[in-house]
């Protein structure tokens, strides 16, 4: 089949990469892309949010499937155009969508759902602020209600902090603090059957430590060894599938991609908030885990049959992605500069670790940033350790004026769960010459 991705980022990229392994795609085409996709795509400058457009491209393309992977379209209803014109599509409708592009619209479903998440206040006006802020608390949690290309939200023990930024949003959803480690999890979904893929932690502050200002994610890594094996059920069965029953019952099925953004609290799982679309960074390291062949199962959902799809198939190496983003992110970001060194990860460390494109662009024969996040340099390994270890190795070779990174994705994780390993090997040599 012939398929059609739209966006231009690092996630799409990822996409574009699965779409070009995947035996039963013939040709992978993306609107508008960036200079990385370019690589495994054909290329069309097309308006992403501009559904006509999109749809007409996707028929003189004669494409089978039209991913689109950003919020924004999907928000202003570009699947809605797509499928109008007979083309399947995997995303939502603008209407569904709207379980990101309003998080009042979220927790109003939750609350009907009887789906666990943190107390909230929606606020108008100045007064309703003053008033949410007080009730809860520091440390304040103080969210946009619309898309915010994730770095909406603010959390700090600020008072003034947390009412300048209330202040600035409009409408604007205040809650209480959720304590407790994040996970995100995916689930593909036609409205009625859903399939949950493997979790993920992404990392949101731009500093290591997690310090510094929110961004729209700087690493990311899966499996997460540290997490209940039964996560997966109960999430799937208090959060999920009764939130896409609830959609379906109001008459606004959803169908496409839900990410749940989870925290593991004192008190159980409780969401943070609801995406529409694959997650970024996290869809970098959970497609490269992925052993299934991803055309298939996106098809399945956009032609409402995902109960047909047999279960999916993930490789046991762990999996690593570190964004390197441009000077002065998330403020501001320095655009045009040079990035060298891509050629050297291609040469010296595929296939273990490779680069997906964010914000770039083609200046001549040169690769030059053209956004906040640059680069998501991605890596595999028997177990994080070693991912990591790839990741950073051939983070090493990318050079770009002014660029930042972290340099502590899934350290903490990845020390704990070696810790643990060379504790049960000692335990077990231990038995052994018990035994003997």
């Amino acid at each position: 089949m012939k398929v059609l991705v739209i966006g231009g980022g690092a996630r799409e990229h990822a996409l574009c990469r699965s779409f070009s392994l995947d035996p039963d795609v013939t040709a992978v085409h993306c609107a508008p892309g960036n200079a990385g996709i370019g690589e495994v795509a054909e290329l069309h400058p097309v308006d992403a949010l501009d559904g006509e457009a999109v749809a007409r491209l996707a028929i003189e393309l004669e494409a089978a499937l039209v991913v689109v992977g950003p919020e924004a379209p999907l928000v202003a209803g570009v699947a809605d155009a797509v499928r109008a014109a007979g083309v399947p599509c995997f995303g939502p409708s603008g209407e569904a969508a709207r379980l990101e592009g309003s998080k009042a619209f979220a927790k109003d479903v939750m609350a009907a759902a009887g789906v666990p998440t943190a107390r909230s206040y929606v606020c108008t006006t100045p007064e309703e602020i003053d008033e949410a802020l007080d009730a809860f608390g520091a440390p304040y949690v103080v969210k946009d209600d619309g898309l915010a290309a994730g770095k909406g939200v603010v959390v700090t023990d600020d008072l003034a902090a947390a009412r300048e930024h209330a202040l600035a949003c409009g409408r604007v959803v205040i809650e209480e603090f959720l304590d407790g480690p994040e996970v995100s999890l995916f689930a593909i979904t036609d409205g009625v059957t859903v399939l949950p893929l493997t979790p993920a932690q992404d990392f949101k502050r731009a500093l290591d430590g997690d310090a510094g200002p929110n961004t729209g994610g700087m690493g990311a890594y899966s499996p997460l060894p540290w997490a209940d094996p039964k996560l997966v059920d109960e999430v799937m069965a208090t959060v999920l599938q009764p939130t896409v029953d609830e959609l379906r019952r109001r008459g606004t099925p959803f169908a496409g991609l839900l990410y749940a953004g989870l925290a593991i609290t004192s008190r159980g799982v409780r969401v943070i908030e609801f995406n529409a679309r694959f997650g970024d960074p996290e869809t970098q390291v959970v497609l490269a885990r992925l052993r299934t062949p991803l055309a298939g199962v996106l098809l399945h959902a956009a032609n409402g049959t995902l109960d047909d799809q047999p279960p999916l198939l993930w490789r046991e190496d762990a999996a690593v992605t570190v964004v390197v983003a441009s000077h002065n992110y998330p403020d501001t970001p320095r655009t045009g500069d040079p990035i060298e060194g891509l050629a050297e990860v291609a040469e010296l460390d595929a296939p273990h670790a490779y680069v997906l494109h964010a914000g770039t662009r083609r200046d001549g024969d040169a690769v030059v940033s053209a956004g906040g996040r640059v680069l998501s340099v991605t890596a595999t390994g028997r177990d994080l350790r070693q991912a990591r270890e790839r990741a950073y190795e051939a983070v090493g070779r990318i050079r770009l004026d002014g660029s930042q990174h972290r340099t502590d994705i899934a350290r903490t994780v990845a020390e704990a769960a070696e810790a643990a390993g060379t504790a049960a090997e000692a335990a077990e040599t231990t038995a052994e010459a018990v035994q003997a």
